[in-house]
């Protein structure tokens, strides 16, 4: 299948000669979530290339370190872990395999839309972590697992995912496993942005930059309780519990 590229102002996109309009939907969603990004962050690439891909095997055959991310990742969470992005490009499902790869739970499709928004906030955000930005594969991908509650928290907060996620978080909830806090790397796409909705509803969104540059500053626990404000990190993770189980139980 013929490959072409479309652009827009901050992004190439390189994808299947017959998928131009959604290529160009794509480049419209990165170019309104650059923008809410930059709400957040100043520091952002100026020129990244997307590269959509039409199925999951040449989303894998592009970084072989996919597939260990998706094996260290939950079954709940695991559809929604849909790229990867690196210094200059960001490598994504397309919007047709996006769609395939949807369930029936409610939400599913409308969370997976939202992938190349998620997957460009996620590398804005390593791009502000010097611990992660220097790190080089295979090291990068393992610190990005250790930190995954924030990337995915936050990068998927910014994208919209999270307005979706109930029945997902629901479905994952009725496993009966008790979730870490934060959220390890196999719920962190599910759990974590429940934490950032807690955090945007305590202080606002301002807040949120204040857990990236928490986590650059110190660790988990400092880049937690700094960005509520000095609560405890056990309030913090009461409070969460207590809205994971409400989705569960659909209120």
């Amino acid at each position: 299948m013929a490959r072409v590229e479309s652009e827009s102002e901050h992004f190439h996109c390189r994808h299947s000669a017959e998928f131009t309009a959604d290529a160009a939907r794509v480049l419209a969603l990165l170019e309104r979530t650059r923008e809410r990004l930059g709400e957040h962050f100043a520091q952002q690439p100026q020129l990244l290339t997307v590269v959509l891909h039409d199925s999951v095997a040449s989303l894998a055959l592009s970084n072989p370190l996919l597939a260990l991310q998706w094996a260290l990742t939950g079954r709940a969470a695991r559809r929604y872990v849909t790229g990867w992005c690196g210094r200059r490009e960001l490598h994504v499902l397309s919007p047709e395999a996006l769609r395939r790869r949807s369930s029936a739970v409610t939400g599913s499709f409308e969370m997976l839309a939202l992938a190349p928004a998620s997957l460009l906030a996620r590398r804005v955000i390593i791009g502000q972590l010097p611990q992660l930005s220097a790190a080089r594969a295979p090291l990068r991908l393992f610190a990005e697992l250790r930190c995954a509650w924030l990337l995915d928290g936050v990068s998927r907060w910014i994208s919209g995912e999270s307005a979706y996620s109930r029945g997902a978080i629901a479905a994952r909830m009725r496993d009966g496993r008790r979730p870490r806090f934060p959220p390890g790397a196999g719920d962190a796409p599910l759990l974590a942005p429940a934490l950032v909705e807690l955090l945007v509803k305590a202080r606002g969104s301002a807040a949120v930059a204040d857990l990236v540059f928490g986590l650059r500053e110190g660790g988990e626990r400092t880049a937690i309780t700094r960005a509520f404000a000095g609560r405890t990190l056990d309030a913090v993770e009461s409070d969460w519990r207590s809205t994971l189980r409400r989705v569960a139980e659909g209120r």
